[in-house]
């Protein structure tokens, strides 16, 4: 999308590749969740700061961290001082990709660091769409089969939504796009 558009990284990726202990204690679970909250909060101020005139792209945002909060997603929400409203009001749009564990395939040659098995990444893709479907411009990009089908009708809604934003008056557009997990 050239110079209209520009990708801000997944931090939980960042985070963990960079050595941060990928464990499952409850009380490790919630500070790992909140450093990526930070980060990811971050990482989209850097990336608005250095491309002011374009739409940033988040592979993920900071409600994601609700799902992989032990306990009740609006525990996670106050820890760190914030509200899922507040969270989805961060972003213009979400464009949200279902897992390819949801049609019961894996992602060879996936993210490593993602390690959850079919069955977690079809329980997180559930309580991801749960989440990011309360924000008022939500859209689904099923599970298909065919990759290919799958990616261009994510690009299609992805340039249209970019289109749209960009006829919008001046402001930061944070459209959220989540990837396919296996």
């Amino acid at each position: 999308m050239g110079e209209r558009v520009i990708l801000v990284p997944e931090a939980a990726t960042m985070v963990f590749s960079g050595g941060f202990p990928r464990v499952h204690e409850p009380k490790a679970v919630h500070a790992a969740q909140r450093a990526i909250y930070h980060v990811q909060r971050n990482l989209e101020d850097v990336q608005a700061a250095q491309y002011p005139d374009r739409v940033l792209l988040c592979d993920r945002g900071t409600v994601d961290g609700a799902a992989y909060w032990p306990g009740q997603s609006h525990e996670f929400f106050k820890d760190l001082g914030t509200s899922m409203k507040a969270e989805l009001k961060r972003y213009d749009a979400v464009i949200f990709f279902e897992s390819a564990a949801v049609g019961g395939l894996g992602i060879e040659g996936g993210n490593p660091i993602r390690n959850e098995s079919m069955e977690q990444a079809v329980e997180l893709d559930r309580k991801l769409r749960a989440l990011w479907s309360q924000h008022q411009r939500f859209v689904l990009v099923p599970h298909d089969n065919s990759f290919f089908k799958k990616i261009s009708f994510g690009l299609a809604v992805l340039e249209s939504m970019v289109r749209e934003l960009r006829s919008q008056p001046q402001r930061v557009k944070r459209p959220k796009s989540r990837s396919s997990k296996a």
